[in-house]
C-alpha cells in the first residue's frame, strides 16, 4: 500500500492526544476510520507504533522514533507547499525549568519587536529533553549536567553559565546568611528534582553530603518542600529569577561549580525562524 500524508497526520494526532476518540474528533474522522489508518501504517512499517493495551494510549519505542520523523516530514511538506506558512507558525522554545532565567523577558520582548509575524512560545515541559526528543519544541534550553537526547541530528551550543544558589525557607536558621557552602547544607534533608534537576549528591565529596534526600519530580514540588521547611535545595541562578518567593531565600554557594545552560536543536531545522531565535538568545545574554 502507499503511505499518504493522512497516515502521518493521523498518527501524530493520536500521539499528541493519547486517545483515539479525541484524535478522531480533532481530524473530523470516525474512530474506526482512524483505527484503520493506524493499522495500515503499522502494517506498512512492520512495527507496532502504539500500545493499545490501556485506556490511555502510549507510544512504543518505535512509535516515539517514528513520531519525530513524521513531524519532520509533515513540516517539510508544508514548508515546500507554502514557505510563508511555516514562518507564520509559532516557534517553540522548550525548557524544563526557568527558561533563560533573568533574560527570559528580554528575549520575549525583543523577539516580538523583531519578528511580529512569528509568535514565540516559551513552553515548560517536565522532562529531561524539555520537549526536544518528542518533537514538541523547536529549540530546548537544557541545564547541566546535560544528557543530549538520543535523537539523530541534535546540535548543542553553550549559552551561558549560571552560578549555583542554595534555596532555604525564609525561617530557616540558614536564611540570614549572606553566603553558604555545600558543607553548610550537608546536615539538612536535600530536595532533589530527579526528573529535570541539575543537582545530585555528586556535588559533595564522598561521605560528606546530605544523608537524607527528598525526591521530587518538578520545580513546583521542589519549591513546596523547601517552603514547608522539609528540605533545602541547590539550584541555578535562573530559578531565583523565574521563581521568586517571599517564603524562599536564595543564597550564593561559594564552593559549588556553575551550571551550564545549553541550547539544543535538531538539524535540519523544521522551522525557518530557529536560526533567528538562536542568534537572539545569544545576543540577549551577551548584553
Amino acid at each position: 500500500m502507499t503511505i499518504e500524508l493522512r497516515h502521518l497526520r493521523g498518527f501524530l494526532a493520536i500521539a499528541e492526544e493519547g486517545n483515539l476518540t479525541r484524535a478522531a474528533a480533532r481530524l473530523h474522522l470516525t474512530q474506526p476510520a482512524l483505527t484503520r489508518t493506524l493499522q495500515q501504517l503499522e502494517a506498512h512499517l512492520g512495527v507496532r507504533l502504539v500500545d493499545r493495551s490501556t485506556h490511555h494510549l502510549a507510544l512504543t519505542p518505535a512509535g516515539h522514533e517514528f513520531r519525530r520523523n513524521a513531524a519532520a516530514a509533515i513540516a517539510a511538506v508544508e514548508h515546500a507547499l507554502d514557505p510563508d506558512r511555516s514562518r507564520r507558525l509559532p516557534v517553540r522554545l522548550g525548557h524544563a525549568w526557568s527558561a533563560l532565567g533573568a533574560y527570559t523577558t528580554s528575549l520575549q520582548r525583543r523577539w516580538k519587536r523583531a519578528h511580529p509575524e512569528t509568535v514565540l512560545e516559551v513552553l515548560r515541559l517536565d522532562e529531561r529533553s524539555a520537549g526536544l526528543a518528542s518533537g514538541a519544541v523547536d529549540v530546548a534550553v537544557l541545564r547541566g549536567p546535560v544528557t543530549v537526547p538520543d535523537v539523530p541530528g541534535v546540535t548543542v551550543a553553550l549559552l551561558m553559565r549560571e552560578p549555583r544558589l542554595a534555596a532555604v525557607a525564609d525561617d530557616s536558621p540558614l536564611a540570614g546568611r549572606a553566603a553558604l557552602t555545600l558543607a553548610d547544607l550537608a546536615s539538612h534533608p536535600l530536595a532533589l528534582n530527579t526528573v529535570t534537576g541539575s543537582t545530585s549528591l555528586a556535588l559533595w565529596p564522598p561521605d560528606a553530603g546530605p544523608t537524607q534526600v527528598v525526591p521530587v519530580k518538578n520545580t513546583d514540588d521542589w519549591l513546596a518542600v523547601i517552603i514547608a521547611g522539609d528540605a533545602v535545595g541547590v539550584t541555578a541562578a535562573g530559578t531565583a529569577a523565574m521563581h521568586p518567593s517571599p517564603a524562599v531565600r536564595y543564597i550564593p554557594l561559594t564552593d559549588a561549580p556553575p551550571v551550564d545552560v545549553i541550547l539544543a536543536w535538531r538539524e535540519p531545522v523544521t522551522h525557518p525562524s530557529v536560526p533567528d531565535l538562536l542568534r537572539l538568545a545569544h545576543d540577549v545574554v551577551r548584553r
